[in-house]
């Protein structure tokens, strides 16, 4: 069930900036924005920085790997708002629909470096079980994947079961095709400020 929460009690500026991203995108303004503009000073903020820093900071990660994770550890935590935004987003940044599907159909046989499908198979257990063990960082390491990638999978992997379980919390509304299509070019141009 969704909560109307994120339809009311924003100021009048963030009501006039919701109104001018409808009119210039022609596109609805998704709840995941609407979130962070609710109380920013309690989540919105940070939330955003931290995650803008996890996606588009500086990492041997490319925008394709962290946005596939994204969709990865959404698609573990059963969000089908983050799984359909960062699926659209992965997508376009590899250029590839296909590598992203196969990957999210059935990771043992996708089409991905033994590195990512390392990282994924750690990320997904941390999601579902709630903890990895020195095994676990073994195996990713012995896979080619470096201590920073690892630190940085983890921030993608903390963010997005954080927006995921918000999201399911809320019940964010599940947009168009082609308005998830949007949400990934702004997200590829501008990231997540």
């Amino acid at each position: 069930m969704r909560l109307d929460i994120l339809d009311h009690g924003y100021d009048r500026r963030t009501k006039l900036l919701f109104a001018l991203i409808r009119l210039l995108s022609r596109h609805p303004v998704p709840d995941a924005a609407k979130l962070v503009f609710y109380r920013p000073d309690f989540y919105g903020t940070r939330a955003k920085e931290f995650t803008h820093e996890a996606m588009r900071g500086p990492s041997d990660w490319s925008v394709g790997d962290r946005e596939l994770m994204a969709a990865y550890v959404s698609k573990v935590n059963e969000s089908a708002f983050c799984v359909a935004a960062h699926t659209a987003t992965a997508s376009r940044a590899y250029q590839d629909e296909s590598r992203v599907a196969a990957v999210l159909a059935d990771l043992d046989s996708a089409p991905v470096e033994e590195p990512l499908r390392a990282t994924l198979r750690m990320l997904g257990k941390l999601t579902r079980e709630g903890e990895v063990g020195a095994d676990d960082m073994r195996d990713v390491l012995a896979a080619g994947v470096s201590p920073r990638q690892v630190e940085d999978a983890l921030a993608v992997c903390a963010a997005f079961t954080v927006t995921a379980r918000l999201a399911n919390a809320f019940g964010f509304e599940l947009l168009t095709p082609e308005d998830f299509e949007a949400g990934a070019g702004y997200l590829l141009k501008r990231g997540y400020r």
